[in-house]
């Protein structure tokens, strides 16, 4: 028997959407990756539907903006060709020059700026010399000099945790942006990093080699939030039991709104729990928490004051008037802030730790146990005579370089000139104009993503940023076509395969919800990272995709009406599915139903109707034709005295239903 011919035997799931490449078994174990990882298998396998169709691959994944801010940039390098002319100027041997000098050198640059008023960056140059002398009131040679010096890097970071003015400058801008311009009384001690991700590592190392954390200890994560910070908890050093703060939060439609019930805050007031972390506004939804929110929190700190929050906020300066936590519990927060989203500068890992003077930490770690005192003693002491004293941040900062290192610590030297710049960027932009129109990007292509799906806006929200969107596959699926069509989705498919659906079909590549604590069939939709039509695009890719499911139930529906609830395979154009593709339940697969034989017009018609139709099973067998063969049976044995009744009796049987079933098919044919 040919392969072809063995195929013909086996009945196809006329139920399932059309398969993919990536087959229900791999998805299976591919859901135990990192959705970053996830990622690249989609971007593969998108590229491969790129090289057979015209369609261009839209990723939508990583939230890595598609946009620069173009003014600190160009003062930066403006401001390193008048840095390169101060080395110069100090001696010049063509391939080497010397270190700049500091006397004189404020008044050089307002004549280098004059000279070069219409190059690009001088304006917002001049702005930095003002702001720093006038409004800070810095010495013009220090201000100065820091800069260009730094630009050139031709010294080691002092101080290893900030360089003096530049931690100012981004201090203001923390407060600004951070602190919607209303601050704690007191300040922050920054520490600058290489961009946010550093930071986590950071502080969970130096929470636990300072006693405020140890292996094993219970944290809290509100959820869904950033990936590695439930990937670190569960890492061997650590092995943290999570307790879930779950943004579940559902409207009276039933979709949710991603902000966090009173009895998920009110899990804080355990004093078991030692941490809490948030991402704020949150990844992916993109939900700050609202005032209510804050207050809960606030009181439960007053109630629980050993609590340790924190909190990231890298996405605040996409909602208006943001206030973070570090402005509301001071005392009790450490705040990672990253300047890569804002600015479009993710390749320059660019963040800073900010921990309030007066903080909760620094008085736990002076009360700690005189076996532990001793031992942090031990650790410090070649950094200071009188470790006991050194703050959590600093001992940050010699953690960061394993203690022994500490004098090399620190962020190099161009990036902070760079940190200082962006921050300046909204300090010298007294009318927003470069957050709004960052705020006008992502709504915009918010708008374009939901004209693509079809659906109306969700209520309007001052909390949410739009950075990112996270939508759950089962709550529209619930409200557009109820329990019956979810149960399906489930038993029939991993919550992945939406994703894998809309690579290997559309080319679009978007990111898996359920990876970063969210429910498990929803989706991240990056708005940073492209155009404001492929959002459009992306949106109509998603409804097909949701419609083959639909589609596929829709005719599951139909099948299931018949005696044994599978097509019969004809072998025109059907795709087996494929062998690992498991059907969850219990029940043997029914069994194929034979396909009408026979020649010409009526095996046509009712080859035609078995394919197409499916409506000439057993249920719909006229009930009195099943009366006709009971009283033909019981004649034929009355008439038939040599053959056995029961045998008489069951071939006129088998004859009247043959009858019925050919009388119904042509029903269904007219």
């Amino acid at each position: 028997m040919t392969a072809h011919a063995n195929s013909l035997s086996k009945p196809v799931r006329t139920d399932l959407a059309s398969a993919l490449k990536t087959t229900r078994s791999r998805q299976k174990e591919m859901e135990q990756l990192s959705p970053f990882e996830l990622k690249d298998f989609l971007i593969n396998l998108a590229r491969d539907r790129q090289k057979t169709a015209t369609a261009t691959m839209l990723n939508a994944g990583r939230g890595n903006p598609n946009w620069i801010a173009t003014e600190p940039r160009e003062a930066f390098f403006l401001l390193g060709h008048f840095a390169m002319a101060e080395a110069r100027r100090v001696y010049d041997h063509g391939i080497m020059a010397g270190m700049p000098e500091k006397v004189g050198i404020a008044h050089r640059l307002r004549d280098f700026l004059l000279e070069n008023k219409s190059a690009p960056g001088a304006d917002f140059l001049g702005g930095v010399y003002q702001y720093g002398v006038k409004k800070k009131g810095f010495d013009a040679d220090a201000w100065i000099h820091e800069l260009v010096d730094s630009i050139i890097g031709d010294n080691y970071p002092v101080p290893d945790r900030m360089l003096v003015h530049a931690e100012q400058i981004v201090h203001d801008y923390l407060i600004k942006e951070m602190c919607d311009g209303r601050p704690p009384a007191g300040k922050f001690d920054l520490f600058a990093v290489e961009g946010g991700t550093a930071a986590m590592c950071y502080i969970f190392d130096t929470l636990q080699q300072n006693g405020l954390l140890k292996q094993g200890d219970k944290i809290a994560l509100f959820l869904p939030t950033f990936t590695p910070y439930i990937e670190i908890s569960h890492l061997e050093r650590f092995q943290f039991k999570i307790v879930p703060i779950n943004a579940s939060s559902l409207r009276a439609d039933g979709t949710h709104d991603w902000h966090y019930p009173p009895e998920e805050i009110a899990k804080l007031a355990d004093p078991k729990i030692k941490l809490a972390v948030t991402v704020n506004p949150s990844n992916p939804p993109s939900v700050a928490f609202n005032p209510m929110e804050m207050t809960q929190i606030v009181d439960i700190i007053e109630k629980n004051p050993d609590l340790i929050l924190v909190t990231d906020d890298v996405y605040g300066t996409f909602v208006p008037n943001f206030r973070s936590l570090m402005a509301e519990v001071p005392a009790n927060t450490i705040c990672v802030y990253s300047f890569s989203k804002n600015f479009g500068c993710t390749g320059w890992r660019l963040g800073v730790i900010a921990i309030h003077e007066q903080n909760r930490m620094d008085k736990r770690i002076a009360k700690l146990p005189g076996k532990e005192r001793k031992r942090l003693h031990q650790r410090y002491g070649a950094l200071t005579l009188e470790p006991e004293k050194l703050k959590l941040i600093d001992r940050m900062v010699a953690d960061s370089r394993d203690v022994a290192l500490n004098h090399t610590a620190g962020l190099s030297l161009p990036q902070q000139v760079q940190m200082a710049f962006f921050a300046l960027s909204h300090l010298l932009d007294l009318k927003d104009s470069y957050k709004h129109l960052t705020m006008k990007i992502v709504q915009d292509r918010r708008d374009a993503l939901w004209r693509g799906l079809g659906i109306p806006l969700p209520p309007e929200d001052k909390q949410r940023a739009w950075y990112y969107v996270e939508l759950d596959f089962m709550v529209w699926a619930q409200n557009a076509y109820g329990d019956k069509f979810c149960d399906y989705m489930r038993k029939n498919y991993e919550p992945i395969d939406f994703l894998f659906r809309l690579a290997e079909k559309s080319g679009v590549v978007l990111m898996d919800g359920g990876g970063f604590g969210g429910p498990p069939w929803s989706i991240r939709v990056s708005l940073a990272n492209l155009n404001e039509a492929d959002y459009a695009n992306i949106g109509q890719a998603m409804v097909e995709a949701a419609k083959e499911y639909v589609d596929a139930w829709q005719t599951g529906a139909k099948v299931h009406s018949g005696p044994r609830g599978v097509v019969p395979q004809l072998g025109v154009g059907a795709q087996p599915a494929p062998a690992d593709r498991k059907v969850a339940s219990n029940m043997a697969p029914p069994e194929p139903v034979a396909a009408p034989q026979g020649k010409g017009k009526k095996a046509a018609r009712a080859a035609a109707v078995w394919g197409a139709v499916v409506q000439t099973a057993e249920a719909e067998v006229p009930v009195p034709a099943k009366k006709a063969a009971k009283k033909a049976a019981k004649k034929a044995a009355k008439k038939t005295a040599d053959v056995p009744a029961k045998k008489a009796a069951k071939k006129a049987a088998k004859k009247a239903d043959k009858t019925a079933v050919k009388k119904a098919t042509k029903k269904a044919a007219k």
